[in-house]
């Protein structure tokens, strides 16, 4: 019995959205991100959003639509990526960014999803990233303290989902996906197949306890964010790869 399974992603976000609330977004640039469910924040006209994310899509597709909306406030990002308006906005004052390196944020995710509050790292030590956060020294050298993240709302893609919300996802469209999982006080994943039945517990990478809600992906092509243009040898059969 699909217990978690909803109709479609506007269905999913109805109701669970507000001005100024704080959703973590799964995805690296356009791999694995969860399309229809931004789609959905972007037809719900929220504001103020705190998106919390590894970077913003690019331009016209992905987080990319409501930063175009005009429905972000801030961002919690490893990079700018290849999103200009991104870029623009942050420069121009309109957009407040906060940077974070790109291991700190996984691990600020998974955190917040474990019921951490925070935890000392070496990284960006010496830094801007350092400024304003407590030190301590460890063993004779110096941390800093990171918070761990703690969304309103996950947004997440994965390849199949079960009865229950348990989770597989496919290569490195995995990537972000199960730390943001955790993080959320809700969250919803879209899947591009969903089962009447359950997932082998070997192929389960994110338990259905982390998930609320389900939604049946739509099927449309996938976005490719950097295209191969010109073709290359395989250093281990020879062959010509690319066009």
């Amino acid at each position: 019995m699909l217990t978690k399974l909803v109709a479609d992603a506007e269905a999913a976000v109805a109701e669970r959205l507000r001005d100024g609330m704080t959703i973590a977004v799964g995805g690296f640039g356009l791999c694995g991100i969860p399309r229809d469910l931004i789609e959905a924040v972007r037809h719900s006209g929220v504001r103020d959003l705190t998106i919390v994310s590894n970077n913003m899509g690019i331009d016209g597709k992905g987080l990319g639509l409501l930063l175009e909306n005009s429905q972000v406030g801030k961002v919690i990002s490893s990079y700018v990526g290849e999103n200009k308006l991104f870029a623009q906005q942050y420069l121009d004052g309109a957009l407040e960014v906060e940077f974070c390196p790109q291991g700190t944020l996984a691990e600020r995710l998974r955190a917040g999803g474990s019921g951490i509050a925070g935890f000392y790292t070496r990284t960006g030590v010496g830094t801007e990233v350092a400024e304003g956060k407590p030190h301590e020294i460890f063993d004779g050298e110096t941390f800093l303290l990171e918070r761990g993240i703690v969304a309103d709302l996950a947004l997440v893609h994965a390849h199949t989902a079960d009865a229950e919300g348990n989770l597989r996802y496919r290569a490195t469209a995995r990537n972000f996906n199960p730390l943001v999982a955790m993080s959320g006080r809700v969250c919803i994943a879209e899947a591009e197949v969903v089962l009447d039945g359950y997932l082998d517990p070997d192929d389960v990478m994110t338990p259905g306890i982390f998930v609320d809600v389900t939604v049946h992906a739509t099927d449309r092509p996938k976005d490719i964010e950097q295209r191969l243009v010109r073709s290359r040898t395989s250093k281990t059969t020879g062959e010509r790869i690319g066009a």
